[in-house]
């Protein structure tokens, strides 16, 4: 098991940083407290993104969020992605490195989509095997975030809350709660998201993220629900995370816009809707 000092991102709203905003955000980020940039934008050696984020982790603390190391693939990891992945945390000193739950490569072939896993313990010890090795190599402890489904794998032996318990169990790492995920996940399956949200293992939870969804219809005029990151956060997610908050504490929570990215004003109303239910809590 990993053993690491807790995370010290700030309980305070965070936005996904886009380099459009970056003028802006030195200018008023309030109430903004961090930033998250997606890992896979920052593995080259220098230029223009690489000197904004060293101005900007001088006054924020930053989270990095990878996306690209296929953690609940049945391969063994690439290895030289993970060692840029450390290069790039040895010199910027995120305050939280996160992943997915997911698969998104296979015998070299690499999926431009992060796809679900079968709930078993054969599954579970081989995404323990991945996280262990992805803290051993980082020399820190990781977040692990819940997917978004589409479809359901018909005979699982535990549920998902269940299974990123036993997760953080075994190997010490914190976990990521996508409350959007959570709510996509749940209409697309026909459960209850706050049922899920009062099993999940809240304690264990270093970030929070929302961000916005699409519809569109599956078979038999039934709604599907796309995990979009293009509009914002839906009114029944606002209430979820309420409810997650009101159960578990304020936790850091950030708003994830990566598609149709709006101007900062924008953005910093749906961190100021984050804030007020933090402060609230």
């Amino acid at each position: 098991m990993f053993d690491a000092a807790h995370l010290t991102l700030p309980n305070l709203p965070g936005v996904g940083y886009k380099p459009q905003h970056f003028s802006a955000i030195l200018a008023n980020a309030a109430p903004v407290g961090w930033l998250e940039i997606h890992a896979e934008n920052y593995l080259g050696g220098g230029g223009r993104p690489i000197a904004q984020l060293r101005h900007l982790a001088e006054r924020f603390a930053i989270s990095v969020h990878g996306v690209g190391l296929s953690i609940g693939g049945i391969g063994p990891l690439d290895e030289d992605h993970l060692n840029r992945l450390k290069t790039l945390c040895d010199w910027l000193q995120p305050a939280s490195f996160s992943e997915h739950l997911a698969w998104s490569s296979h015998d070299g072939t690499y999926l431009n989509d992060l796809l679900p896993l079968p709930y078993t313990a054969a599954t579970l010890a081989n995404v323990c095997d991945h996280v262990d090795q992805v803290q051993a190599v980082l020399g820190r402890r990781i977040l692990l975030e819940n997917p978004s489904t589409y479809l359901a794998f018909a005979q699982p032996q535990m549920d998902e809350a269940a299974f990123l318990a036993e997760i953080a169990q075994r190997t010490g790492c914190g976990l990521l709660l996508d409350v959007n995920n959570v709510y996509v996940s749940a209409v697309n399956q026909g459960s209850d998201p706050q049922a899920y949200i009062d099993r999940f293992p809240l304690d264990r939870v270093g970030e929070i993220h929302l961000g916005g969804h699409c519809e569109d219809l599956a078979d038999h005029d039934l709604p599907l629900l796309i995990d979009a990151h293009g509009t914002a956060v839906a009114d029944l997610v606002w209430g979820l995370y309420a409810h997650t908050i009101a159960r578990g504490g304020p936790k850091p929570t950030l708003i994830e816009w990566d598609n149709d990215v709006p101007d900062w004003a924008v953005l910093r109303a749906e961190a100021e809707h984050a804030a007020l239910i933090l402060q609230a809590a």
